[in-house]
């Protein structure tokens, strides 16, 4: 009677670790919807404080206006607050995938899930960095006047 037990038992093993298996790669696809969902807010931060600071730089441009001061300022400042929340948007998201990596390694160590399938770079995480880069651009062109977006 004991090795119809140990049969039953090894198919609701390999069920188990795939069902883990599986786990991981939701909390990974869900980590870069979360990353996804960082980049958009900043990618709305940075796109509309740009659009204020070339708005009032234009009328000034065009003596509509003499003084566009506070306006500039506020765009420049929503650019930055972009940048700084995809900046932690970004570590939060390395660190997280990093802890996560180290986690299914212990289990496969362990025998608990097969880990056959990688976990590749993030496809969101290579985009948020060159959004990144765009806002730092912006930023740089807004507060010096230097750089491609001037």
């Amino acid at each position: 009677m004991a090795e119809p037990a140990n049969l039953l038992a090894k198919p609701a093993d390999e069920l188990a670790a795939r069902r883990t298996g599986m786990a991981f790669q939701r909390t990974r696809m869900s980590a870069d919807r979360t990353l996804m969902s960082v980049m958009r807010t900043s990618l709305s931060l940075i796109g509309f404080g740009f659009t204020i600071y070339q708005f009032f730089q234009k009328l000034k441009d065009a003596g509509t206006i003499q003084h566009d001061n506070a306006p500039r300022r506020f765009g420049t400042a929503l650019v930055v607050l972009g940048v700084a929340l995809l900046i932690g948007g970004i570590g939060y998201h390395v660190a997280y995938m990093r802890d996560l990596r180290r986690t299914r390694e212990q289990m496969r160590i362990d025998g608990l899930v097969h880990a056959e399938t990688t976990f590749p770079v993030s496809l969101s995480l290579i985009v948020a960095i060159l959004l990144l880069l765009l806002g730092v651009l912006a930023a740089m062109s807004m507060s010096f006047g230097v750089g491609p977006l001037d």
